[in-house]
């Protein structure tokens, strides 16, 4: 099962007088992880790096930002994917010390970073969402409402038409149960499909 978190988890790690700022939250996607980063950029404009990955929707990325190839990035990625997270983004802003860490400090740094905030992550199961689009004739309408309510369903869109068109969406998981509840009730006179929009 995957897992993503409640709330926004910080932490702040010194070494060698370079100052870590850690942070993993929830994002839908890569393009809220791209303006969570020019936020920090905006927050930090002192900051010497502003290094991230990404796990959301089947997107990964893993950024160095400036720092050598492998040694931030691609570590708190992986920091992400032991920890069973999905629709996460792990930032790590960096104020250079003076003093050189390495390729096997910064490895240390970004990770220390990204691990010890999710020390504190409080984790929820990620539930996978289903879209459907149900087309009933007019007499059918009140059933498919009930039928939405007591599946815990939610009701995102109605259209009167030639037919009854209603976009609903649920729990992956409970998905197939709802569209033979609704094949019975409606004896086949109710169109289900899934619907990307």
């Amino acid at each position: 099962m995957s897992y993503s978190l409640a709330a926004p988890v910080h932490s702040e790690l010194l070494i060698k007088k370079s100052r870590f700022l850690g942070c993993v939250e929830s994002v839908p996607d890569r393009t809220a992880a791209q303006q969570r980063v020019a936020e920090l950029w905006a927050q930090h404009p002192a900051a010497s790096h502003v290094c991230w990955a990404l796990l959301a929707g089947g997107q990964s990325a893993a950024v160095d930002d400036g720092e050598p190839s492998g040694t931030a990035g691609r570590p708190m990625l992986e920091v992400l994917r032991h920890q069973d997270l999905e629709g996460v983004l792990a930032t790590v802003v960096r104020y250079y010390g003076g003093t050189p860490l390495g390729a096997g400090g910064l490895v240390r740094a970004y990770t220390g970073s990204v691990a010890e905030a999710l020390r504190d992550a409080r984790k929820v199961p990620l539930i996978r969402l289903r879209s459907l689009r149900c087309q009933a004739p007019y007499a059918q309408e009140g059933m498919v409402r009930r039928a939405v309510d007591s599946a815990g369903a939610t009701l995102l869109e109605v259209r009167h038409g030639a037919l009854v068109e209603f976009i609903i969406r649920l729990p992956e998981t409970q998905a197939d149960a709802f569209i033979e509840r609704l094949n019975e009730a409606g004896q086949g006179r109710i169109g289900v499909s899934a619907f990307t929009g």
